[in-house]
């Protein structure tokens, strides 16, 4: 029995810094029980097993997750991908910090960290593949 769908409601909404932690490991194994899920974390680091079940309720409620019934276990999917997660992010920095200005991020992101040569090289080329993509290519003289 499948539960928990993707509400259209929380499209712009993140998860916190927790839920990111647990949806991280469902990116990496796929799907997985609580138990699993817990188990993917280095000993050390390992969450409370009825802290990581809170969460992942509320992360189904929010619509970051779902689960199918195997048994008498939930088996936890993510509904939302890592890509997904970034781009509501850089949205969310972008319009909390930067006036919804890219331009503004990117120029406080090489003011505030020393880039070496390749590195800038390398974000120029990004830049040029995006322009290619999306038929943005400045015109020649």
């Amino acid at each position: 029995m499948k539960q928990g769908s993707f509400n259209p409601d929380q499209k712009r909404s993140l998860p916190t810094a927790a839920e990111l932690r647990l949806l991280q490991v469902l990116w990496d194994i796929g799907s997985g029980s609580v138990e699993q899920i817990i188990g993917a974390f280095a000993a050390s680091e390992r969450p409370n097993y009825k802290t990581t079940q809170t969460l992942l309720r509320i992360m189904e409620q929010k619509g970051f997750i779902r689960h199918e019934t195997e048994g008498r276990v939930f088996i936890f999917k993510p509904l939302v991908s890592r890509e997904t997660v970034d781009h509501r992010s850089v949205k969310a920095l972008l319009d909390q910090n930067f006036g919804g200005s890219p331009a503004n991020l990117f120029v406080n992101l090489l003011e505030a960290t020393p880039l070496a040569d390749k590195d800038l090289t390398e974000l120029e080329a990004y830049i040029q593949e995006y322009r290619r993509k999306e038929g943005k290519q400045e015109k020649g003289p």
